[in-house]
């Protein structure tokens, strides 16, 4: 094994649909990227925007699903963007997907010099940091990936609302027991959200939600059924194996375009 081979792996994920390059320490690809991706149905010809997209999972993944989907993948990361990159070189998507490295938090005039004005993009997908940041972990990558500082959401939600147009679609993805945050950040420019709880297995509180948002909507909240991972005895559900492995759609309600 060579140099980059000791640092980097190379990993399928949707049944071998994806192929993702990604660093064998630090931050490493999980469940909630393909479930966030799942989560959201743009049309072709749709554009979309991943924000804090590590090495491009999520937003990959809906440009694999969907045709003619322009997608921009926003990173702080440059080793991660690099890597965003060549995903989506090697998966035969960069014609429609460009990597960008940014900070989320970068001032409006930083985005719109990187092709993202106000008012841009028809979707955006997000898995912001949630995990308190007073006891940050060592690696750098896991430390952006995970860590928040208080207002991240409040931070991320708000770029959502300035890149999206009107009637525009935010899909997040969150821990379970900050539904009461996000649906506070939310309340300002937000409506018609959908709430999809994730459970590691029957009986068991929702580890995540999957929150699905309109700009400028007044349409009330919606609660659905949740999905359940794993049965009882640990092997993965049949539903949950086909949004994993095959590729299928989580139900949340279909997207509006712009």
């Amino acid at each position: 094994m060579g140099a980059e081979g000791a640092r980097i792996s190379e990993d399928a994920v949707l049944g071998g649909r994806l192929v993702l390059r990604q660093p064998r320490k630090g931050h490493r690809i999980g469940h909630d990227a393909i479930l966030l991706a799942a989560a959201c149905a743009p049309g072709p010809g749709d554009r979309l925007v991943d924000l804090g997209a590590g090495v491009g999972a999520a937003g990959l993944a809906v440009a694999r699903r969907v045709n003619e989907l322009a997608v921009t993948l926003v990173e702080i990361d440059a080793d991660l963007t690099e890597l965003a990159r060549d995903n989506a070189a090697a998966n035969d998507l960069s014609a429609r997907v460009r990597a960008i490295c940014l900070d989320v938090g970068a001032r409006p005039t930083a985005f719109a010099a990187a092709g993202l004005p106000p008012g841009s993009t028809d979707h955006v997908l997000m898995n912001p940091p949630f995990n308190a940041a007073a006891h940050p972990s060592p690696d750098r990558g896991r430390r952006l990936a995970h860590a928040a500082a208080h207002g991240t959401l409040v931070q991320w939600v708000g770029v959502a609302a300035r890149l999206l147009c009107p009637a525009g679609t935010l899909t997040l993805i969150w821990r379970a027991d900050g539904l009461d945050a996000v649906l506070a950040a939310l309340a300002k420019s937000f409506g018609a959200a959908t709430i999809l709880p994730i459970h590691p297995k029957p009986d068991a509180p929702a580890i995540r939600v999957i929150v699905r948002a309109v700009k400028a909507s007044r349409a009330p909240l919606a609660l659905l059924p949740g999905l359940i991972l794993a049965d009882a005895a640990g092997k993965p559900t049949a539903a949950a194996e086909a949004v994993l492995r095959e590729g299928a759609l989580l139900p949340l309600s279909p997207n509006a375009g712009c």
